[in-house]
């Protein structure tokens, strides 16, 4: 199954704020997991490398995106996958 998130032109301003809403609310996802769960070590080290990751890509999405003048193309497809 696959659902189509996001798929459209964006002004720069709106395209900015969309992603970094996305980013934020995932690295929340992850800053939760680690504050209100009872993981082991490695757990929450995986967890906050991915967290790091998902900043340094908002942060080079978002320089890229500010450089734009003209519209912004964003496609998110999320795929659910059941086994």
């Amino acid at each position: 199954m696959e659902i189509q998130l996001i798929k459209g032109s964006f002004e720069a301003k709106e395209a900015a704020e969309l992603l970094n809403k996305l980013f934020k609310s995932k690295i929340q996802f992850h800053e939760s997991k680690i504050n209100n769960e009872e993981l082991n070590e490695e757990d929450i080290k995986m967890r906050e490398r991915r967290i790091i990751e998902l900043q340094n890509e908002l942060t080079a999405a978002l320089s890229a995106v500010r450089q734009k003048a003209t519209g912004v193309e964003l496609n998110a497809t999320v795929r659910i996958s059941l086994n």
